[in-house]
C-alpha cells in the first residue's frame, strides 16, 4: 500500500512526463561559462517542471547522476512589430549541477 507523501527517492514519475519535461539545452555564453565554473547544465524546460521531475528526466535521459537542480523563471517581455504588440514566452530555465566526475556533452563535437 502505498503512502500519502512519498519521499523523493520513492516517488516514480511518468516516462512518458519525463521525456517531454526537458524542452532544449540553453547555449549561451552565461550557460557555457557556468558549465565551465560548476560542472552544470543549463535547460529550457516545462512552465509547470519541478525540481525532483528535472532531476529524474536528466539522469533518465542522460545517464548521469545529478547533484542538485536550481530553477529560474525569466518573464516574457513585450515587444513591438510596427504597430502591433507581441510578447514573448515566459522561459523556465534549469541549472542542472552534476556530481564530481559525471560529464555531459550536449554540443555533440567529440571532446
Amino acid at each position: 500500500m502505498s503512502r500519502v507523501n512519498p519521499t523523493p527517492a520513492e516517488r516514480k514519475f511518468d516516462e512518458g512526463r519525463l521525456m517531454q519535461v526537458l524542452v532544449a539545452p540553453i547555449v549561451s555564453e552565461k550557460a557555457t561559462s557556468v558549465a565551465e565554473k560548476s560542472n552544470a547544465v543549463t535547460f529550457k524546460v516545462l512552465q509547470n517542471a519541478t525540481k525532483p521531475e528535472i532531476k529524474a528526466a536528466v539522469e533518465l535521459m542522460f545517464k548521469v547522476e545529478v547533484q542538485g537542480v536550481s530553477v529560474v523563471n525569466t518573464k516574457g517581455k513585450t515587444k513591438r512589430f510596427g504597430r502591433s504588440v507581441g510578447r514573448r514566452d515566459n522561459v523556465r530555465k534549469a541549472y542542472v549541477t552534476l556530481k564530481p566526475g559525471q560529464e555531459l556533452n550536449i554540443s555533440g563535437e567529440a571532446a
